[in-house]
């Protein structure tokens, strides 16, 4: 699975969590629950099962994008496909094991009109969405991995 190297806009980052990769699999293969961690994702639903062609729709901003799955292998890859205002995103979740912490890199890329019209705005948007993202992931799977029964905080970017 790979993103489009040739798309105009590409984002990618990494970071360390100190949690099992199966706290960080959970949270993100549980899509309906998105906004309670980061909250950048407004809202949520997955229509069916966390498995290739399974769709969900989300609002991130003011943007509402309906996704299709691709791949979904526990707990190492999940990946879709993503349709908003004429851009066309392949995002990439992987999660490594290491040293009893989990190295969780993420990609995505953008193609379409708006993409090859706008790519310095949208690369820095998409930059920007990787960041929070990774940090709010980061943040909540090592508090769910410290204190599993707490509920689910929302911690600040910046």
């Amino acid at each position: 699975m790979k993103i489009n190297e040739k798309a105009p806009v590409i984002a990618s980052g990494e970071v360390e969590v100190a949690a099992d990769a199966n706290i960080i699999w959970e949270m993100m293969a549980t899509i309906d629950r998105w906004p309670e961690w980061n909250a950048d994702v407004l809202s949520a639903a997955l229509q069916g099962e966390i498995a290739p062609g399974s769709k969900f729709i989300w609002k991130a901003g003011r943007l509402t994008i309906t996704s299709t799955i691709l791949q979904a292998d526990r707990p190492s890859i999940l990946a879709w496909t993503g349709n908003t205002m004429g851009i066309k995103a392949i995002h990439i979740w992987q999660l490594v094991e290491r040293d009893k912490k989990t190295i969780v890199r993420t990609e995505e890329s953008w193609e379409g009109l708006l993409a090859r019209l706008l790519p310095r705005l949208l690369q820095t948007m998409l930059k920007r969405s990787i960041d929070s993202g990774l940090l709010y992931l980061k943040v909540e799977a090592e508090r769910r991995f410290s204190f599993p029964d707490r509920p689910a905080s929302n911690p600040s970017p910046g």
